[in-house]
């Protein structure tokens, strides 16, 4: 099938999936948590395939992990799909509603978007996240995962196309793109004849291709050069166990700690604290040649391109900064507008950091790693977009919809 048709067959599904009823989308999720389940061999034996094609590409230990499926991370998806099933559905209800003076009866009534790209790199859980999402709020989703994966994604997307079939919806709700060239990624950016909107999830050099060359409206999420900044008020030993865990609980995900940013006046006492921790993890430190002064000459001098690079792997650049100032500055200038941490025990530094840092998601005393769907309530999230218009942060159901007005008259003309 060529893209054109499958933009055609994504077109006339969306018509039947925006009109189905909660219960007919909750029973299809529900179809698909256990078809998943029921087929976890197959879906491993596929994804094991691309863990050997990665390894034997020299591919990063961290970046395999983010690849990798076990039998604990497929029943975690399916249990994600199922808490899915249980959100709310946004297009069952009405927001608000009002009469005017002639009578016209209007409501404002959330729909589906109606078809979603979605263009991602080595996750094949996102492939799971993104359709569940997409089913619930009533859109159809074309998938264009990443080469590194493609056995594990095609494999899933069969499973949930055979669950759609059986449920009776369009095997079409769902679609993938078994060619994981540029070429044909470039001709999805171009497929605005169909695609409503188009959802990058990866790294710098995908958002930025992504948005260069696309004709879709465009939603940017993935990036993630994340901050945490240890404030001269902060409870040290706090600041040292947050820090540990943004950086190393997992760290090839978007809302892991890149960079550490300390206050001059703890940075003597706290940077030694800090790096007992981080070295149980064989983190590697790039510094400001304070961090170097304190830390010593085994620490790597950081530099210009640290403060910008989203490592996704052990690694954190840190730098000793003058006060709070500094570090605002540092950050609204580096950052990716993702998720940033202040630690501090004073109420006025937080509100600051809290009003100043231009970010989706801003922290006081706690790590980054929260930023994501699940943690904030939302079930699986479609991304954590970094952009203002028209969603921020991690976008659950409601960010999948739009606005239509249903206005109701009796034969009032203007």
């Amino acid at each position: 099938m060529t893209l054109e048709e499958m933009g055609k067959s994504a077109r006339n599904a969306s018509f039947i999936l925006s009109s189905a009823g909660t219960g007919l989308k909750n029973a299809t999720l529900e179809r698909i948590s256990c078809d998943i389940i029921k087929n976890s061999d197959y879906i491993l034996a596929q994804n094991q395939k691309d863990i050997t094609v990665a390894r034997q590409a020299g591919i990063t230990e961290a970046l395999i992990d983010r690849l990798m499926l076990t039998k604990a991370r497929i029943d975690g998806m399916a249990e994600g799909i199922l808490k899915v099933a249980a959100l709310e559905d946004p297009t069952a209800k009405v927001d608000s509603g009002w009469v005017r003076p002639n009578g016209l009866r209007i409501f404002k009534a959330r729909v589906p978007l109606g078809v979603i790209g979605i263009i991602y790199e080595a996750r094949p859980n996102v492939t799971v996240d993104a359709a569940a999402l997409c089913l619930k709020s009533g859109n159809v989703c074309i998938l264009r995962g990443g080469k590194e994966a493609i056995n594990s994604n095609l494999a899933l997307v069969s499973i949930m196309r055979s669950s759609l079939q059986s449920i009776g919806l369009p095997q079409d709700c769902v679609q993938i793109l078994e060619d994981t060239s540029r070429e044909t990624a470039r001709e999805l950016m171009r497929l605005n004849k169909y695609l409503d909107v188009l959802i990058p999830r990866g790294g710098v050099s995908l958002i930025r291709s992504v948005v260069e060359n696309s004709t879709v409206p465009v939603i940017e999420t993935g990036i993630g050069n994340c901050h945490v900044y240890i404030d001269k008020a902060a409870d040290l030993e706090m600041g040292a166990n947050i820090i540990f865990n943004a950086k190393t609980s997992r760290p090839s995900v978007c809302n892991a700690a890149e960079t550490l940013l300390v206050h001059e006046a703890i940075a003597a006492e706290f940077l030694p604290r800090a790096k007992k921790l981080l070295d149980t993890k064989n983190v590697e430190l790039r510094g400001c040649a304070k961090t170097c002064a304190i830390l010593g000459e085994n620490i790597k001098l950081a530099t210009q391109e640290d403060w910008v690079t989203e490592y996704n792997d052990y690694i954190l650049a840190i730098k000793v900064v003058e006060n709070i100032d500094e570090a605002i500055k540092h950050i609204n200038t580096f950052g990716s507008r993702h998720s940033e941490a202040i630690v501090t025990e004073s109420y006025t530094n937080s509100e600051k950091f809290l009003q100043q840092i231009d970010a989706a998601a801003v922290y006081v005393n706690a790590s980054t790693r929260f930023t994501d769907g699940e943690e904030f309530g939302f079930g699986a999230e479609i991304g954590i977009s970094t952009q203002k218009l028209h969603a921020r942060g991690p976008m659950g159901l409601v960010e999948l919809t739009t606005i239509k007005y249903l206005v109701y008259g009796s034969v009032q003309t203007r």
